[in-house]
């Protein structure tokens, strides 16, 4: 089959490379000229305008975005005034599922297909193959079935869930229709909420077994400090890297998350190219809101959505406005 891909950022390019492999033909297209050519010499079809890029495609076109969801709005309006009844639009990025309901229902009036594809794999897809979740119309998510068998990992060594009936659905090869328009985004925005609270609770623990020797340190015992009461119960200085790596190994709590933590700890113990800020990209904001809207307790993910604005220092006023309350009912200076 012959697909578009519009964005050749870290995932769109590594998914023209997983479709070419897999003996597809691709026309790609980007702002960026240096990643439309670095494609075409490896077998793609580089075109340097959406004309050209639409005129290389065969109908039904399949057209996929891999684009920031700030602009996929611009882009598809660019795209319906370039292609035609029948063809079909995937938006493969981050959109809110909210915003894929609207675009289908704008793009259905101009005789265009819409369907969602959360996609899950980030830099590892290439190899791994990439996770998808897919919203749309039966009949254009059947016609991409090549294109999503190609990308997805496949059953490979995984086994089978005993009380799943073997070839029941498709989920066995990493790859699922969910529904209709926003389906696929909306399982993809869950996804993505639950990551935040997995990663939330590995930063927590591995934070409270490096403090584990705390009671070696000599911790000052003053108005306005907690006394630390047993020192003697934290004089461990555990090695953290080699935990990660047991823990890998039998444990309950393993998982790719926890194989990519120990990568890193093996290469950084002190993870010193690292600040700790962590960004947001929306994801765990919807699905908070999601669960707001339905009613639906979610702490764990709300705790990892807020420690997340904490670590960009959104809560710095809140944290000055702290220190001056108590200043102002206990005269208590700050620490420096």
């Amino acid at each position: 089959m012959r697909l578009g891909m519009i964005g050749l950022g870290r995932m769109g390019a590594n998914m023209v490379r997983r479709l070419l492999r897999a003996g597809h033909e691709c026309v790609v297209f980007d702002l960026d000229q240096a990643a439309v050519e670095a494609l075409a010499a490896e077998g793609a079809t580089g075109a340097s305008s959406l004309e050209e890029f639409v005129a290389a495609l065969t109908p039904p076109r399949p057209v996929w975005l891999m684009l920031p969801a700030v602009v996929v709005d611009r882009m598809a309006e660019q795209l319906a005034g370039v292609l035609e009844a029948g063809d079909i639009l995937i938006d493969g990025g981050n959109s809110h599922y909210v915003d894929d309901i609207r675009r289908a229902e704008r793009l259905a009036e101009r005789g265009l297909h819409y369907v969602d594809v959360g996609t899950s794999g980030g830099v590892w897809g290439l190899e791994r193959g990439y996770c998808l979740m897919i919203g749309g119309e039966p009949a254009s998510v059947a016609h991409l079935g090549p294109i999503f068998q190609a990308l997805a990992p496949g059953k490979g060594e995984i086994a089978g869930t005993a009380s799943r009936k073997d070839g029941r659905s498709t989920a066995e090869q990493g790859y699922l229709h969910c529904g209709p328009a926003g389906a696929g985004h909306f399982v993809k925005m869950v996804h993505n909420g639950i990551e935040y609270g997995l990663m939330a609770a590995y930063s927590e623990g591995f934070n409270i077994l490096s403090r584990a020797n705390i009671g070696k340190a000599g911790k000052a015992s003053d108005a306005e400090t907690a006394p630390l009461r047993h020192p003697e119960h934290y004089r461990y200085d555990l090695p953290i890297a080699d935990i990660a790596e047991l823990w890998r190994r039998g444990s309950v709590v393993s998982s790719w998350l926890l194989d990519l933590t120990a990568e890193v700890l093996g290469r950084d113990p002190d993870l010193a190219r690292f600040s700790g800020r962590v960004s947001d990209s929306g994801e765990g904001r919807w699905t908070v809101a999601t669960a707001i809207d339905q009613g639906t307790p979610a702490p764990v993910l709300s705790a990892a959505l807020y420690q997340r604005f904490s670590s960009q220092g959104e809560d710095e006023f809140a944290r000055k406005i702290l220190s001056a309350m108590r200043f102002a009912f206990g005269g208590h200076e700050e620490k420096r």
